[in-house]
């Protein structure tokens, strides 16, 4: 149906190249690099703090389309949204192997409804529910996606 593109960009900056000496830091680019992300690995894996890592950006593709998938609903629904906010989680465990992965996500969505906008808690939770069938990233892997409160 569509094709989405990033790039990612790096260049070696230190005069070595072993695992304790090479930069981690880097550009992830959309829209034909008209679009320019600050990325590094974690601190852990010697990144730099101040840029995104991709576990971060993980966690933050599985928030934003969960929140693009709720407020499309509610717009079919006539449901007026106010604002949204999330603060999201994202847990890396060692798996079976001893692998690591992002095991699961915690969704943490604030939702102000327009006033008018009936939805009790049990809506609320259909809403979520939906939101998170329909989520196109939340399909596409096996990571554990949960809304908080559970649904």
């Amino acid at each position: 149906m569509s094709e989405h593109h990033a790039g990612v960009r790096w260049n070696r900056v230190s005069a070595d190249f072993t695992y304790q000496s090479y930069n981690r830091a880097h550009e992830m680019t959309f829209k034909n690099g008209a679009i320019r992300l600050a990325a590094s690995s974690a601190p852990a894996f010697r990144g730099e703090a101040d840029r995104v890592d991709p576990e971060e950006a993980y966690v933050a593709s599985l928030a934003s389309c969960h929140m693009l998938t709720l407020l499309a609903i509610c717009a079919r629904k006539r449901l007026t949204v106010e604002s949204y906010e999330d603060d999201a989680v994202g847990f890396l465990e060692k798996g079976s192997g001893g692998k690591l992965w992002v095991t699961r996500v915690e969704l943490h969505p604030r939702i102000r409804f327009a006033e008018g906008a009936e939805v009790d808690g049990e809506a609320l939770k259909a809403l979520h529910r939906q939101a998170h069938a329909e989520c196109f990233i939340a399909n596409s892997v096996k990571t554990e996606v949960v809304v908080e409160p559970p649904l």
